[in-house]
């Protein structure tokens, strides 16, 4: 895996763990699970990443029984998380469409107020 593949991987699974919880309440190895099939995520990943976002306020806890086991904690998305995962989705179609413009060679164009850089 390349350098730029793992930082940007980093960058944005608080995200991707945001865009699963909008869509529904979820444990933290099942959250694992579809990260791993979606991005290659590794299990261990996803246990301190819920505990910070818990301490950010953007997930809160619950216990739920389960029928193979202990209780398991869910993780539901809180109202600063969703208004989080607004802005890191503008955030994120923004820098994209930056990247695909450089890419493809047809830059993004300017917002109002910024200045070109050309050398």
């Amino acid at each position: 895996m390349s350098e730029i593949e793992i930082q940007l991987k980093k960058g944005v699974l608080g995200l991707c763990v945001l865009a699963l919880l909008s869509r529904g309440d979820s444990y933290a190895y099942e959250i694992a699970s579809r990260m791993a099939d979606a991005v290659d995520m590794g299990e261990g990943t996803i246990y301190p990443l819920m505990r910070r976002m818990q301490s950010e306020g953007l997930v809160t806890t619950y216990l739920e029984e389960s029928p193979s086991g202990p209780p398991r904690k869910y993780y539901r998305i809180t109202d600063t998380g969703r208004e989080r995962l607004a802005e890191q989705v503008g955030d994120w179609r923004t820098f994209t469409a930056a990247v695909n413009g450089l890419i493809l060679g047809s830059e993004a164009p300017m917002k109002e107020g910024e200045t070109s850089h050309e050398a």
